[in-house]
């Protein structure tokens, strides 16, 4: 997986204390970003929609903006918006290869119901 991410201007350092990556999760994102040769980062951010009012986005992208916060897995790097990490704070993003309900599966301890998708959650 490599060396830390290096912290881009404007840009501040979270931990895992605001999100947290399984190891499946980690290993599935660095495979991805080998793929992604011009991205550098995974956005996990919240969007309004869905059947419960907020949902998921995750993205790839080149370059951490002003104002996100980037969490470091072992050179795979998460940014989050200073507005989205107000509603992640503390969650869990595994990976699962399974057949059936596989794929990433987020756990937020501030979601007060979500969907029987898992994409979309109220606070």
């Amino acid at each position: 997986m490599g060396t830390a991410v290096e912290l881009p201007e404007g840009v501040r350092r979270g931990d895992d204390r605001l999100i947290k990556l399984s190891d499946d999760a980690v290993k599935k994102v660095a495979s991805l970003l080998e793929r992604e040769s011009d991205k550098q980062f995974l956005r996990v951010g919240i969007s309004g929609g869905g059947c419960n009012g907020l949902s998921y986005k995750m993205r790839f992208e080149s370059a951490a903006r002003k104002g996100d916060i980037l969490v470091d897995f072992g050179g795979v790097g998460v940014i989050v918006d200073s507005k989205s990490a107000l509603y992640l704070k503390g969650t869990q993003l595994d990976y699962s290869n399974a057949l059936i309900s596989g794929g990433f599966k987020f756990s937020n301890p501030n979601a007060t119901s979500s969907c029987s998708c898992g994409e979309s959650f109220s606070v």
